[in-house]
């Protein structure tokens, strides 16, 4: 019995070890799918990280977008891959922590995915147009509960991190808003600067540069503590929501079953990317903090976001064909 265990142990260790031989060769690509279209936060932070990347695996990294139904068709893809390391998923949280409760016919489950590094985490921010007559939180909410679903909110689509975002604030706020749904960020960042609707939940990453604009302004944060990178910017809970938080979280993903070694050896490598001085100065620029965490410590973050998301969709009776 002790030999038969000492001989799969051994195997295993092999098995591992040819695994990051071969890779240390330089011989496969390692291709990053993108489940959404290029320009958006996932497309960014995967070009972001993909030359350290290549760097220190001393092999081809390319990044590939792969985008369709809300980002179904390349994370199943990367779902589906051989389970070697050379397929792998950058994206947001939504892909594992909210689709398998959205869409009724996922083509894959939660399981089937290894999280192997969170790449950035920060907050949702609630913007509102730059000629908005709403100043402050405040302002707003009197306005929404004096005249219940008059005010409009966009979002990047139903079932989307800013649409569940808006429904867990209106819950929490005990307000009822107008929900318009858009065909990705893009276009209802533009209408919510155009003020063709009244309010969004974003990133600050992807309208930081319209807030100095002058373009957005930003109400208020969903966080415990307030932002270094918009220190004058209250949370919800200074505003008078307390208790409302949201993040986004990008992370980078791997089929399940790729060998530990495979998943350790990515881990390390971006971990140390990110803890480089020209990281950390790119990070600045795109105000979020870096993230430094094991696989375990993030694929916990995520089950519990599953969790909190799951409840979510089903109290509001959400759905998405």
């Amino acid at each position: 019995m002790k030999r038969r265990i000492v001989r799969r142990l051994a195997g295993a260790l092999c098995a591992a070890l040819f695994s990051l031989a071969a890779h240390a060769q330089g011989d496969p690509t390692v291709r990053i799918i993108v489940p959404f279209n290029p320009g958006g936060g996932s497309d960014l932070f995967a070009r972001t990280v993909s030359p350290g990347l290549a760097s220190a695996l001393k092999r081809t990294v390319i990044v590939e977008n792969k985008a369709g139904a809300g980002g179904v068709i390349g994370a199943d893809a990367v779902a589906k891959a051989k389970p070697d390391g050379n397929t792998l998923l950058v994206s947001d949280f939504g892909v594992y922590s909210i689709s398998p409760s959205l869409y009724p016919r996922l083509p894959y489950a939660a399981k089937d995915f290894q999280p192997v590094v969170e790449l950035a985490r920060f907050p949702n921010v609630l913007v509102v147009p730059g000629s908005s007559p709403f100043n402050n939180l405040a302002d707003l909410l009197k306005a929404a509960r004096k005249d219940p679903d008059t005010l409009t909110i966009a979002s990047a689509g139903n079932g989307s991190s800013p649409h569940l975002t808006a429904e867990k604030f209106q819950r929490a706020a005990q307000i009822k808003l107008v929900h318009v749904a858009y065909k990705g960020a893009g276009p209802a960042i533009a209408d919510t600067m155009g003020g063709q609707v009244q309010m969004m939940f974003t990133g600050l990453p992807s309208v930081s540069e319209f807030v100095a604009s002058g373009k957005l302004k930003v109400l208020a944060i969903a966080s415990a503590s307030r932002s270094e990178f918009a220190p004058e910017v209250p949370t919800f809970g200074e505003a008078g929501v307390a208790g409302f938080e949201s993040s986004i979280s990008q992370g980078l993903f791997a089929p399940a079953g790729t060998p530990a070694a495979t998943v350790a050896q990515i881990n390390a490598a971006i971990n140390q990317l990110m803890a480089g001085k020209e990281m950390a100065q790119r990070m600045q620029q795109l105000k979020v903090s870096p993230r430094q965490e094991t696989p375990a410590q993030y694929k916990a973050w995520l089950d519990q976001e599953a969790k909190t998301w799951s409840q979510l969709i089903k109290d509001a009776a959400i759905k998405v064909e």
